[in-house]
């Protein structure tokens, strides 16, 4: 590699600094000068999260070539803060204004309210917007960041003094987060913050993945991979210790798919490799070499249920994972004898989670086990799936989260902590597993393509009186939590209305298509979309519009939802759309209206329970707690509560 130097200003500092004239300042700025509070999220110029300034104007770094920076001055945003180390005034606004959820997309938020500023003393909220509409925020909705970058142009402009915190706030009284100043700082760490400076000795490693969504793996050749120098190990599904399968409920996931067996979609990993340095392992990947009978694959759901169709899993015996059958009275009757009714097909896309953290962990060999840095949603099932690969018992694999960049059900599964762990259990090396973007989106559960039959029936005056639905889902190439998602389409499918006939069918099903699992709504968001498209043109057929067809069908505090269930005192669908109603008659033509439910807790009869271990030291009490704050802000609630106990 031709090594060049590169001269420029950084955080007002002369540099000089090695470089590869092909890398991006991203990569100068990360991994030469340590700066990781710019973070490394799509690497495409589309999330904004890497956002630094370059002679004051903001810029992607992953796009901007390191050679370009010379002579320049950069600023991120460890250059925002005092020479003590004391917050700016904008890290101080997005403090207070609570703008900060997983906080991954904050840096880059922050300087491009620095630059605008700057620019700019007195923003309005529409400038705000554009000045950061380059920037993707999953968690908050933006109000806050506009609320924040507002209150720092007040701050410099008016002086307007930072609102004083309760000493010991109680739950409901404001409070800063406990890992805000992190995440304003850029000081927190997620997973892939570290780096050979925090863990000495540390690897690299990847999986080479399927060429086909179906095929037999014939052969794999794997000598040339492990001849090349700075290779640390090449694996292959015979050197996993235990079960080769795992999975969050069914143990169908194959970790690597061995000479002889069957690939079940294009992310399917053949053979792990870890290597010194990141280019060591490109290149080491391309040496591997995997012979394949390519077999046509089933593409949707439709033909994984066609008679005939080949199973992606033949030791299920069907391609149908799970089928639920909902019935409350005789629907078919009810829906011939009632006044209106309305029979539509509905189909709703795959839709990937895009939080702006990738996949990433890191292993090291712990006593005679592994212990995992993860970005990780379900660390205990991470724990328990790592320890069934590795055939170790669960004390022996340790599983600790660093900051987690959103979530949104997309980090349940495992994609690379167990891959991680493989590697650093039979190396006995500390090694980093991440995936990129494309390898992300490709391998990690999206939400549920539903295609759905639904009919709904109501009366003359707009009374819902039934409905039937069948719903099937394309489940993909795994289960994950498929299962439990069509249970929740399922039982929500009705909406919080009050009427009691349904027949509700669901059918998930095995295709070769990426794996389908949690996502926010948890299959909620499918069938009641269908529910709601249908009352709307129920209305229309009734002579009233859309708001006054919910309100009289409401369910309130007594009543019996469709699924059965008695609505407790607190339910307020009917005070809600009150609420909205002057507003949805005084919005214009398009403005439209919906409503839906979710369940809270496991649901359906589980026990649902939590724990959390207080241990006194010193005059301090640790929480332990095993619920991931993915940017929910589940430790700062936790220390709330028990500082109100305590006072």
């Amino acid at each position: 590699m031709d090594m060049k130097i590169l001269k420029c200003t950084v955080n007002g500092k002369p540099v000089q600094v090695g470089y590869d004239p092909r890398e991006s300042l991203l990569d100068t700025l990360r991994n030469r000068l340590g700066l990781t509070s710019v973070k490394r999220g799509c690497e495409v110029g589309e999330c904004g999260a890497c956002t630094v300034l370059i002679d004051g104007e903001c810029y992607n770094s992953c796009l901007y070539l390191a050679v370009w920076a010379e002579g320049k001055h950069i600023t991120t945003l460890e250059g925002l803060m005092g020479p003590n180390g004391e917050l700016s005034d904008i890290q101080q606004a997005f403090m207070e204004e609570t703008s900060i959820q997983c906080g991954f997309c904050i840096p880059g938020m922050v300087m491009c309210g620095k630059a605008l500023i700057d620019a700019n003393p007195r923003p309005n909220r529409v400038e705000i917007a554009a000045a950061i509409r380059n920037n993707i925020c999953r968690c908050t909705g933006y109000k806050k960041i506009i609320d924040a970058i507002s209150l720092a142009a007040d701050m410099l402009d008016k002086g307007t003094p930072v609102p004083e915190e309760a000493e010991y706030p109680q739950v409901g009284s404001a409070c800063h987060r406990i890992d805000v100043k992190g995440k304003v700082l850029g000081t927190g760490q997620y997973v892939d913050d570290l780096d050979e400076v925090d863990l000495p000795g540390m690897c690299y490693g990847s999986a080479v993945r399927s060429k086909y969504p179906r095929a037999i793996v014939r052969a794999i050749h794997t000598e040339k991979a492990k001849a090349l120098p700075g290779v640390v190990c090449v694996l292959t599904a015979d050197d996993i210790p235990g079960s080769v399968k795992v999975g969050h409920l069914k143990t169908d996931w194959d970790t690597l798919i061995g000479v002889g067996r069957t690939t079940h979609f294009l992310g399917d990993a053949i053979v792990l490799v870890a290597a010194e340095t990141p280019d060591i392992l490109a290149e080491a990947k391309k040496l591997v070499e995997i012979e394949y009978e390519e077999l046509p694959p089933v593409t949707s759901a439709a033909e994984a249920l066609a008679e005939g169709a080949p199973l992606v899993h033949p030791s299920h015996g069907s391609n149908v994972l799970v089928h639920e059958h909902l019935v409350r009275g005789d629907a078919d009757a009810v829906i011939a004898a009632s006044k209106y009714k309305v029979t539509r097909h509905y189909e709703t896309p795959w839709t990937e989670h895009a939080f702006l953290e990738p996949e990433c962990a890191v292993a090291m060999p712990f006593d005679d086990g592994v212990y995992i840095y993860s970005t990780d949603q379900s660390p205990y099932d991470t724990r328990r799936e790592t320890a069934l690969l590795l055939g170790l018992p669960q004390e022996k694999v340790i599983v600790e989260n660093k900051l987690v960049g959103g979530g949104f059900g997309g980090k349940e599964d495992v994609t690379v902590q167990h891959l991680a762990a493989l590697i650093a259990y039979k190396t006995k090396r500390i090694v980093k597993c991440k995936l990129t973007r494309q390898e992300s989106i490709l391998i990690h559960p999206k939400r549920h393509q539903f295609s759905m039959d639904l009919t709904t029936a109501c009366d003359e005056q707009g009374i819902l009186t039934a409905m039937k639905l069948v719903a099937v889902t394309d489940n993909g190439a795994y289960a994950s939590l498929g299962g439990p998602v069509l249970q929740r389409a399922c039982t929500h499918a009705a909406g919080p209305y009050n009427y009691q006939i349904i027949d509700i069918d669901g059918t998930a099903v095995y295709t070769n298509n990426p794996p389908a699992g949690a996502f926010r709504g948890f299959g909620v968001t499918q069938t009641i979309f269908a529910t709601e498209r249908n009352l709307d043109l129920l209305a229309e057929m009734v002579g009233i519009d859309p708001w006054e067809i919910r309100y009289r069908n409401a369910i309130r505090p007594g009543q019996v939802l469709p699924n059965g269930q008695i609505a407790d005192p607190a339910t307020g669908l009917a005070e809600t759309l009150e609420a909205v109603k002057d507003t949805y008659y005084h919005s214009g033509p398009y403005v439209g209206i919906a409503c839906a439910l979710k369940n809270a807790g496991v649901g359906v009869g589980l026990p649902d329970y939590g724990r959390c271990r207080l241990v006194v030291e010193g005059g301090t009490i640790h929480i332990h707690a095993g619920a991931s704050c993915i940017g929910q802000g589940v430790g700062t609630v936790l220390t709330q509560i028990v500082s109100q106990a305590e006072i």
